[in-house]
């Protein structure tokens, strides 16, 4: 979503390249195709598509949506209930957020409540993250109480004009820095922060970033499920229950805690199907232990054998004597016959 300094960029992009022209005639919105199909059958004719629409007129002013969620209000204004302008109206922006401190939205951490359109207008995610890391403000610490500081704060009478911008430079409030980080970007320059800008715009955007996203930064999200990027502690308000997340830069040798990994799960035998069982040679004598024998327990009541076709009853409960092939060397000592 675009912040402030980019709707900045944008606006003076349109007003320098439209200085002294005016623009009359509709409004005409061009249509975007959803791939209807027209069946149409003929040997005399075919039809044919170009990627290229024809020529529009030499001067139009356009409004390309490359990403689809932006939209163009001929003569429209600002959202109701949008507070002044961090960028143009600082003074009547810094007047609102300070008389307005009793309102709910300032019970919330400082992080969400920079985002409120209402008291902060222009101000995004990336900028909020900018503007609390260079206070080392903790971004789930109370919004008013960061804030009721700063309605005591009076310069000095006795210093001069220039001493009071300079002390004011040096130390730069809450507010302050959220009129002058703004600023900064659109010194930038370029078309905007995104990858799809230019490299070479991205570039020193990314140069000019000192938290968000940066490598050794934390992150947690905060109620609106927007990611705030900070160092340190994260403040009273932080979510409970979720870890901060810290980013580790390119290439760096991973942590003991990080190598480890969690143990296997116990292995399980492999189940085998009835169909795969039915098919193992059955057990013999050759294979049972030294004194054992096939006869049963005495001691343990004899179990019905389970038949293979439905419907069929066990006869007796006595064990069916396995057969035992000829090749097999047979279990009983010598000097005693098999009859």
């Amino acid at each position: 979503m675009p912040e402030g300094p980019e709707l900045h960029l944008a606006s003076r992009f349109v007003n320098e390249a439209c200085r002294g022209l005016v623009f009359g005639g509709c409004v005409e919105k061009s249509p975007i195709s959803r791939n209807p199909e027209v069946p149409f059958e003929s040997s005399a004719y075919h039809i044919s598509a170009s990627a290229r629409a024809p020529p529009g007129p030499r001067r139009a002013l356009c409004f390309v949506d490359i990403r689809r969620f932006g939209h163009w209000d001929l003569g429209g204004e600002w959202q109701p209930g949008r507070g002044p302008c961090v960028l143009l109206e600082y003074e009547q922006f810094r007047e609102n957020v300070l008389r307005n401190l009793a309102d709910k939205a300032f019970d919330r951490p400082i992080c969400e409540a920079l985002l409120d359109q209402r008291f902060f207008n222009g101000i995004g995610n990336y900028l909020r993250a900018e503007i609390l890391y260079r206070l080392r403000i903790p971004p789930f610490e109370k919004a008013r109480t960061v804030l009721e500081a700063l309605q005591q704060r009076r310069p000095r009478p006795e210093l001069t004009l220039s001493q009071k911008i300079r002390a004011k430079l040096q130390n730069p409030d809450l507010l302050e820095l959220c009129h002058s980080v703004p600023k900064e970007v659109v010194q930038l320059g370029g078309k905007g922060y995104g990858q799809e800008s230019g490299e070479e715009d991205f570039t020193a955007f990314r140069a000019w970033l000192q938290c968000y996203g940066m490598a050794g930064m934390s992150s947690l999200r905060d109620r609106h499920n927007r990611t705030i990027w900070f160092q340190g502690d994260p403040g009273p308000l932080a979510p409970k229950g979720d870890k901060s997340q810290k980013k580790k830069p390119k290439g760096a040798p991973r942590s003991p805690e990080d190598r480890m990994e969690d143990p296997p799960p116990p292995s399980k035998p492999p189940s085998r199907t009835r169909k795969a069982r039915r098919g193992l040679p059955s057990q013999t004598t050759a294979q049972l232990p030294e004194g054992t024998s096939l006869q049963q327990d005495p001691e343990v009541p004899p179990v019905a054998e389970k038949r293979k076709r439905r419907g069929q009853q066990a006869t007796s409960g006595c064990r069916r004597p396995q057969k035992i092939n000829a090749d097999i060397p047979s279990l009983e000592p010598e000097g005693t016959s098999a009859s």
